[in-house]
């Protein structure tokens, strides 16, 4: 499973920072929403 190009990794990681900033960010809507009621 090893990728000897280094492109895949950097796109990898690209991808799971978004996933982990959009889940943050649905996460503090949330909280958001829970706060203002």
């Amino acid at each position: 499973m090893e990728e000897k190009a280094p492109g895949g990794l950097w796109f990898r990681l690209l991808v799971y920072v978004v996933l982990v900033h959009a889940f943050a960010a649905f996460l503090f809507l949330l909280f958001e929403v829970a706060a203002r009621r």
